[in-house]
């Protein structure tokens, strides 16, 4: 089968995640975190590398797929000659503080008698190290250094150079469930998972999760479904969200921009608690505010773009040369050398994240307030610094516009703190360095011979970042100079109604997809300028591009008609939550 981005869906337990191909192959899984090393890895190897595949022996006449309603438990049905059998695949709740994590596989007969296999192949460190395994009373044990599997069924394994397998016959009514734990091998192995249990918790509580978004709209299943990838992308221990649970999945077929996104950016950090705030989340915005707060606190000149879910820094990159890469695109990538970049729009990202919370409710204590004065001196000093930007350009070092822009949100943000709130301080100095930082940014962020925002200083290229100024409140939405803005970004970035993330210094568009980000911000632009149905449109026009279980990736090729970049994308489903809210706003 040659697989596409869009044949996997994503099933996860805020702690780790997997995607399972429609053909019922689970080609990715990091246990027991989501940055851990793949068990599973053909995703961006071969089966050699990892896979745990469940799948009628016979070629099915069809396969449909899709998640329960409200929750995060995959279900897809193979009607074959024989018969009718579900798949329903899910990652239990986490067992408590344990770190014990089980992935459950159950095998559900509908109609017939479905004769079935089952092939898995566990190699620990990305695929490359075959771990020593045997088979047991319950299944097979599988143990290479600090990581202990238990694969756990009623069906008898047998071992084939490496790979376990199995052959079974599903009747009409018949329940086959299969296990697979994750522990420590240091500790004794825990006790067995109930399947039929953990996927009464798992709906019981994913429903009620999801059900706590009640707003009416033409797309709140599409929101909803966004919401849950959110929900399950998140660390219910540290509340930090990351950016996607792959790595590797290009950008460009067959090029080299292959990065790992399993870690948390400060870029997303507004827009996150915008989406579970008005979805009704405030728990989540709660959790998301204070690992922010927390994870930046100290010293403000070490202030990083990207950190690991619980906080720590280091987060070396490194070539995987064993694994061929998805659609031969390498190399693949672990870690990201972006947490050694500077980027001066993590500081408004940070302070206008606390900002939001607070001006909805999440309580503010004098330690978090004199953290955020911290950041602003800081800025004082500095905030003419140059940095990678948004995009991580880091062979393009300069003063970006958009980062100048979000350095003018934290100081107003905190200007509008002081004023609005008992903490004391001098709102007139915060408010005198926004207006310089303002001027500065109108000054020489805007090309008055084209009439639009650049990307950085002194060059010629546009970016669809721009289209957060009026979002963040930098300027009016129908200011001439952001009416210019959207009209170029329209002419030069846009094609196919998708947008692309920037233009190259002599014009071009880089040769990658659109980014979807930037096209729900485009929404969200329209929306504000009064144009309702343009916006509409646009945004429906973004939908059909989800696959058929409602997940996006980072960016969508247009001309392929295919996804592109590591999937899901939590910039995306962000982007799509925050459009809806807006168009809704707007009725």
């Amino acid at each position: 089968m040659d697989r596409k981005i869009e044949d996997y869906a994503l099933v996860a337990n805020m702690r780790t995640a997997a995607l399972v191909c429609r053909d019922g192959s689970i080609d990715w899984l990091c246990l027991p975190r989501f940055d851990s090393p793949a068990v599973c890895a053909a995703l961006v190897g071969t089966r050699h590398n990892g896979h745990w595949s469940l799948a009628p022996c016979a070629e099915p006449r069809s396969v449909q797929r899709g998640y329960r309603d409200g929750t995060m438990v995959l279900e897809t049905v193979f009607a074959t000659d024989e018969g009718e059998v579900a798949l329903i695949d899910f990652i239990a709740l986490a067992r408590d503080e344990s770190d014990v994590i089980d992935v459950v596989r159950i095998v559900e007969g509908r109609s017939g008698s479905v004769p079935m296999r089952m092939s898995a192949t566990f190699r620990s460190d990305y695929g490359r190290v075959r771990p020593w395994s045997e088979r047991c009373e319950y299944g097979a044990q599988i143990v290479a250094g600090p990581d202990a599997l238990q694969l756990r069924t009623v069906v008898g394994l047998e071992e084939d150079d490496g790979a376990w397998c199995a052959r079974f016959t599903v009747d009409k009514g018949d329940r086959v469930a299969f296990v697979l734990t994750w522990h420590n091998a240091w500790r004794d192995p825990p006790k067995a998972c109930d399947a039929g249990f953990a996927l009464q918790r798992a709906e019981r509580f994913w429903r009620k999760w999801s059900g706590r978004y009640t707003q009416s709209n033409p797309w709140r299943d599409a929101v909803q479904r966004s919401l849950l990838t959110l929900k399950s992308l998140s660390d219910d221990r540290t509340g930090a969200v990351i950016g996607a649970p792959t790595l590797g999945l290009p950008e460009i077929p067959g090029g080299v921009k292959n990065y790992d996104y399993r870690y948390t950016w400060l870029r997303d950090a507004t827009f996150t608690l915008y989406a579970m705030i008005h979805s009704g989340h405030h728990e989540e915005a709660r959790m998301w505010r204070n690992w922010l707060i927390d994870t930046t606190a100290g010293d403000p000149q070490r202030l990083q773009p990207v950190y690991r879910v619980d906080g720590a820094r280091r987060i070396t990159q490194q070539k995987l040369g064993h694994l061929r890469g998805f659609e031969n695109s390498r190399p693949v990538l672990v870690g990201n050398k972006a947490w050694r970049q500077i980027q001066m729009d993590g500081y408004g990202e940070v302070i206008n994240g606390v900002h939001v919370a607070h001006q909805h409710g999440l309580e503010m204590h004098q330690d978090d307030f004199d953290e955020q004065i911290r950041l602003v001196e800081y800025l004082e000093d500095h905030w003419q610094q140059a940095g990678t930007g948004l995009w991580e350009r880091g062979k393009h070092v300069g003063s970006y516009t958009h980062s100048q822009v979000m350095v003018w949100v934290a100081v107003d943000r905190v200007a509008k703190l002081i004023e609005n709130s008992s903490f004391p301080g001098d709102s007139a100095r915060w408010r005198a360095l926004a207006a310089r930082i303002h001027k500065h940014v109108c000054d020489n962020g805007f090309d008055h011979k084209r009439n639009t925002f650049i990307q950085r200083y002194g060059c010629r290229a546009i970016d669809a970042a721009a289209l957060r100024m009026p979002i963040v409140g930098f300027l009016p939405p129908d200011d001439p100079r952001m009416l210019g803005t959207v009209e170029a970004i329209e002419k030069h970035l846009c094609r196919d109604g998708f947008i692309w993330r920037y233009s190259e210094e002599d014009g071009g568009i880089p040769e990658e997809g659109s980014f979807l980000a930037c096209s729900f911000w485009m929404v969200e632009n329209l929306a504000l300028l009064g144009r309702k149905r343009e916006a509409t449109e646009m945004f429906e026009h973004l939908l059909d591009v989800r696959n058929d279980v409602g997940l996006l990736s980072e960016e969508y090729d247009p001309g392929s008609r295919r996804l592109r970049g590591n999937f899901p994308q939590v910039f995306s489903h962000v982007g799509l939550v925050n459009a809806a809210h807006r168009l809704t706003a707007d009725n």
